[in-house]
């Protein structure tokens, strides 16, 4: 079974951003609770300003695929997120995603994003999907040639995409999870593609410690990537931002995320 945390994707208007992580092997259901904790347990938590930065600007700049618009910007959403789940009626799942959401709400601290039952409120989609189905979800929104080509070359498991706006600011985003690969996979693909709808949608393999780098597996919010995503979130950080523009305010920003990802994980000082 392959796990493709993989290519990222929009519906066909404005299509803007996509990226593509390689697939990788689902452990069995047996195992899924043990290897979260394992991951936890031997989870590394202290990291340096350099080692957070770097991974910073390896996931919030650029796009491993982009159908439209300059990647070399900062890309978050500007208010609420609201999140709605469509398609298959798993209970398990949609209360799986219903505690991933909290998770993510409790952790990263400027960003005000819970579920929502009501479709025209959303401006974040997550279309839950047999594995069976997942060729023809994927061929719904891109169309028969390109998912033929993501089928060929990444065999996918789970796919997200945003499309932005002429300010960077993403306007909506969408998620295709598949509901029948175990509680592993489900977990693992749907923190990972839920936080890069948020805006670090560039995957990377020189950072080993973000769920962003395909050779990476954890089911769970890490602290590191809860670094990035609160130095994203951050008041300071605006949609549009270049580099260097990034660079003057991180030193103030840091010292804030610092403080609150500390607090929230209980690392002390």
């Amino acid at each position: 079974m392959q796990c493709g945390r993989s290519p990222r994707f929009l519906g066909p208007a404005l299509a803007a951003i996509i990226a593509a992580a390689a697939g990788t092997a689902a452990p069995s259901l047996a195992a899924d609770s043990t290897d979260i904790s394992a991951n936890q347990r031997a989870e590394k938590r202290d990291f340096t300003d350099s080692q957070i930065f770097d991974g910073f600007f390896k996931t919030a700049f650029g796009a491993e695929y982009h159908l439209a618009g300059r990647v070399d910007r900062i890309r978050k959403f500007e208010g609420p997120v609201r999140i709605f789940a469509e398609g298959e009626t798993h209970p398990d799942r949609r209360a799986q995603l219903a505690r991933v959401v909290a998770d993510i709400a409790k952790r990263i601290r400027h960003l005000d994003i819970a579920l929502t039952e009501d479709s025209d409120e959303a401006n974040v989609t997550v279309h839950l999907v047999r594995d069976k189905n997942l060729n023809k979800t994927i061929q719904t929104f891109y169309g028969a040639e390109r998912a033929k080509e993501i089928r060929e070359s990444l065999d996918p498991q789970c796919l997200s995409g945003f499309r932005k706006n002429d300010k960077f600011e993403i306007e909506h985003a969408d998620v295709i999870l598949t509901i029948d690969n175990g509680d592993f996979v489900f977990l693992d693909c749907a923190y990972e593609e839920l936080l890069q709808s948020l805006g670090p949608i560039n995957d990377t393999d020189q950072v080993p410690w973000t769920m962003f780098n395909d050779d990476v597996q954890k089911g769970y919010f890490d602290v590191y990537d809860q670094y990035l995503m609160n130095i994203l979130y951050h008041p300071e950080i605006k949609p549009g931002m270049t580099v260097q523009e990034v660079k003057s305010v991180l030193p103030q920003v840091m010292a804030d995320v610092r403080s609150f990802v500390g607090k929230v994980n209980g690392l002390g000082q």
